[in-house]
């Protein structure tokens, strides 16, 4: 049976928006902190949505669908949950994503800087198309025009000892790829 699909708005700092997906009523935050407290190592949790206004997403509805051919963190991957500081790329939660004319398909979850975790057993999380993309097309009309895109000039972006980062920081930081980043598995 297929999944209901919706999203959460939350008011992050510096008034930017976050996108929290819920499945069939339950926040994605809660499920995956639930699931990862099985793991022997820590941390686990610490998510938040994603938050169009930090980061270069483009148009979220292909981005959702995996789409893009510039996709973060590759195409038919998207990042559903990054860091509740707000920096997706602080604590990212990805999950590959299958599209087909009649369903949406989230598995394959992953965690890039705990490799070692199997989140096998995490999904896989099954939607109709029809209702996935109304879900989608329903969070971006709710959303204030101004928070849908990346904007470097008007979002503070901040890094985790809470340091304003200069727009060439920023850029820097979100715009390698994460073969340039280091797992911490200890």
């Amino acid at each position: 049976m297929a999944s209901q699909l919706t999203f959460q708005m939350e008011t992050i700092q510096n008034g930017a928006v976050s996108l929290v997906p819920e499945i069939d009523g339950t926040r994605l935050t809660e499920l995956v902190a639930d699931f990862e407290a099985g793991f022997s190592d820590s941390p686990t949790g610490g998510y938040g949505g994603i938050v169009p206004q930090h980061f270069k997403f483009g148009d979220l509805s292909k981005y959702y669908l995996g789409l893009d051919d510039h996709q973060w963190p590759a195409p038919g991957e998207v990042w559903l949950l990054g860091c509740e500081c707000g920096e997706v790329g602080c604590w990212p939660l990805s999950a590959h994503v299958a599209v087909t004319e009649e369903m949406v398909v989230w598995s394959g979850f992953k965690q890039p800087y705990r490799t070692k975790r199997d989140y096998s057993r995490l999904g896989p999380f099954e939607f109709t198309r029809s209702q996935y993309d109304a879900a989608v097309q329903a969070a971006i009309a709710e959303m204030p025009d101004d928070q849908t895109t990346f904007d470097s000039h008007r979002s503070e972006l901040r890094d985790s000892d809470g340091n304003l980062l200069t727009e060439e920081q920023a850029r820097e930081r979100y715009d390698r790829p994460f073969s340039d980043r280091q797992p911490d598995d200890q």
